[in-house]
């Protein structure tokens, strides 16, 4: 054992490669293959791959599949960088770039936004709303309250019900709704300014009161208390009162003071913002407390009285609570106003378009008589708007249809997306459930027509992707067998060699 141990340590020193008398030539061949692979094994392994690589250039086409590594190399670094980024600071590189550097580039400032009553005014106008519908993520119109009901969920099972990216647009939202460039002139919305910015609740609600001490009419300052810490919708309720005689008071005072300066100007829109957001959530606690028809009447006035915030998408709410009045005749109302083509669609408007139609023909639907005698003209009206509403947001339906659990709806959704359907059915699927008939006439036509076109088609990968993949594998794989095992790899890789070179000489 002493003098394997001591070859062993000379065979790794770098001794003098003469064999001394007496060594087992098969021992020190197994060392001096052990150093070389030691030294050289990477190289060989790299070269081994080039050469695998050349020999089968023609065959696997990588002339023209280069181009589409390099990209996908590219996208990959790119991809690192942003969640870098985005975990260390919060936002989106690309998005920020994008806000910060190329919308003044391309004339996309708030100058633009001036002279309302102007003919190019009106048509940017226009455009603007064809343009919203292709965001890339709206708010929720009826997102839940953070802490009477999202808490209540962490309560019971100990998870967080928000992802981080969605409480990071949030607080986007919230910067941009309730802060402006006046904010220093008011304590309260200094400290109420810090606060959006906050990540930590606990953080956001103390400075809450900090901004109360300042001023006791800080209506912002209610708003978070009222979203945020208050455990129970009547308490929401009563802060968001309190929100509401702050909030019109200030009012009141901005609009007396819009013509003196751009500043002012901006501190108006700010105070109308928060305005608005406190009456919609009051309409919403009053719906939650069984007060309907009083919610009906805080929306139906709030969109009199500021019918430009169209994209806050209140007649969403209005759409629900309308529904849970069974007050259909009103709801047709609605969306003879709003399933306009120069307005941004939704799954509560092209769906509860087809509950509608679905609801005059559901009850005496049946499937067998419909194939044997055909559709009536309401039923294909029915299925027509059936279509319609799948054709929009294909993933509605295995919510409705209850084939897929429901959860929390999040706060903000992606249009014609799965969260989108969450949020919908959520609220909708007990005004479903009332019109009888009305899923079976969903399902029969969704099965019939959508039900393997929804699925997105899966893309066959090109060969070049499978061979990347199969090489990377198959080299870490070697590489983990010669780090476990030096001296069955150096055996297996002198075979292959011996066994590469009897195959060249032959040919």
């Amino acid at each position: 054992m002493a003098d394997r141990g001591g070859l062993g340590e000379a065979a790794a020193a770098g001794a003098s490669p003469a064999s001394a008398p007496g060594r087992n030539p098969t021992l020190g061949w197994r060392e001096r293959l052990r150093a070389g692979l030691a030294g050289t094994g990477a190289s060989l392994w790299f070269v081994a791959g080039l050469g695998l690589l050349y020999a089968l250039r023609i065959p696997l086409r990588l002339c023209e599949n280069l181009a589409a590594g390099t990209s996908s190399l590219i996208s990959g670094l790119i991809f690192i960088f942003e969640w870098w980024y985005f975990h260390k600071h919060g936002t989106s590189c690309i998005e920020q770039v994008s806000v910060s550097h190329l919308q003044p580039l391309m004339g996309e400032t708030d100058s633009s936004i001036s002279e309302p009553g102007s003919p190019s005014r009106s048509r940017e106008s226009e455009i603007s709303r064809q343009n919203l519908s292709e965001c890339k993520v709206w708010r929720n119109p009826l997102n839940l309250f953070r802490g009477a009901e999202y808490r209540r969920y962490t309560w019971v099972t100990g998870k967080e019900p928000l992802t981080y990216y969605d409480m990071n647009l949030s607080a986007q939202d919230h910067q941009t709704f309730f802060t402006c460039d006046t904010d220093f002139l008011r304590p309260s919305d200094t400290v109420m300014q810090k606060a959006w910015r906050e990540r930590n609740p606990p953080a956001r609600i103390k400075a809450a009161y900090q901004a109360l001490e300042l001023n006791n009419d800080c209506a912002t300052a209610y708003v978070l208390l009222a979203e945020e810490e208050a455990t129970t919708i009547v308490d929401a309720e009563r802060l968001f009162k309190q929100a509401l005689k702050a909030g019109e008071t200030i009012y009141r005072q901005s609009q007396q003071c819009q013509h003196q300066s751009p500043q002012h100007e901006a501190q108006l829109r700010r105070d109308t913002n928060v305005l608005v957001y406190v009456k919609r959530r009051l309409a919403m606690c009053a719906r939650k407390l069984g007060r309907i028809r009083e919610a009906v009447k805080i929306m139906r006035d709030l969109m009199k009285e500021f019918p430009p915030l169209t994209m806050l998408n209140i007649h969403e709410n209005l759409l629900e609570s309308l529904l849970e009045l069974q007050a259909y005749a009103d709801v047709q109302a609605v969306l003879a106003k709003y399933d306009d083509i120069s307005l941004p669609k939704s799954a509560a408007i092209c769906y509860t378009a087809a509950l509608l139609k679905t609801r005059t023909v559901s009850e005496k639907f049946s499937p067998e008589t419909a194939s044997r005698r055909g559709l009536s003209t309401a039923e294909i009206n029915a299925v027509e708007a059936i279509h319609r509403a799948v054709e929009f947001n294909p993933h509605v339906p295995k919510y409705l249809l209850e084939m897929k659990s429901l959860i929390l709806p999040p706060e903000h959704i992606l249009k014609r997306g799965d969260s989108e359907a969450i949020a919908y059915a959520f609220f909708h699927l007990q005004h479903w459930k009332r019109i009888e008939g009305a899923l079976n006439l969903l399902q029969c036509t969704w099965e019939g027509t959508f039900h393997h076109v929804s699925v997105y088609p899966k893309k066959e990968l090109p060969l070049f992707i499978h061979f990347t993949a199969g090489f990377c594998s198959s080299t870490a794989v070697i590489a983990i067998l010669t780090h476990q095992f030096p001296e069955i790899m150096g055996i297996f890789a002198k075979a292959v060699s011996m066994i590469s070179r009897t195959c060249v000489d032959y040919l």
